[in-house]
């Protein structure tokens, strides 16, 4: 999700836990602020207009080349930074989804340097935000409930 918002506005975004068929969690590893170079969720900014669940579908094609089937909302997260300029804020509302591939192979593009599958087991050693470990653990209990 690049920022192009001006500080003091809200920007709403969409991220998602996608699912491999060898119970695999999809993450990429960040271009651009905010938190640079660290594993995320593919996602992105919902542009006006756009229902979430189509920015989602959009975000991820743009991001990874994936095409996903939505499973479920898992949560929403905020992220509230303090901007370059002393008093300036930038406020994100990040709507978490489940997801699993239906088509494509990870690819690294948009907003990302690279997309990795992962074993949910290799994530806690992940450099992340803590946010992202808490959708990445509710989307778990979420994915293993429905099957």
């Amino acid at each position: 999700m690049t920022p192009k918002n001006e500080p003091g506005r809200i920007v709403v975004g969409v991220g998602a836990v996608i699912w491999n068929g060898r119970g695999e969690v999809l993450l990429i590893r960040r271009a651009n602020p905010p938190r640079q170079h660290e594993w995320s969720l593919p996602g992105g900014k919902v542009e006006f207009g756009e229902p979430l669940r189509a920015a989602l579908h959009r975000e991820v094609r743009e991001e990874t080349g994936l095409e996903i089937e939505i499973l479920g909302l898992v949560d929403v997260a905020e992220l509230i930074t303090a901007g370059a300029e002393a008093g300036t804020r930038l406020h994100y509302v990040l709507v978490d989804f489940s997801a699993r591939v239906l088509a494509g192979e990870p690819v690294a593009a948009s907003d990302a340097l690279e997309a990795r599958w992962f074993a949910t087991h290799e994530v806690a050693a992940l450099p992340l935000w803590d946010e992202t470990r808490r959708i990445i653990a509710l989307s778990t209990k979420q994915i293993s409930s429905q099957r």
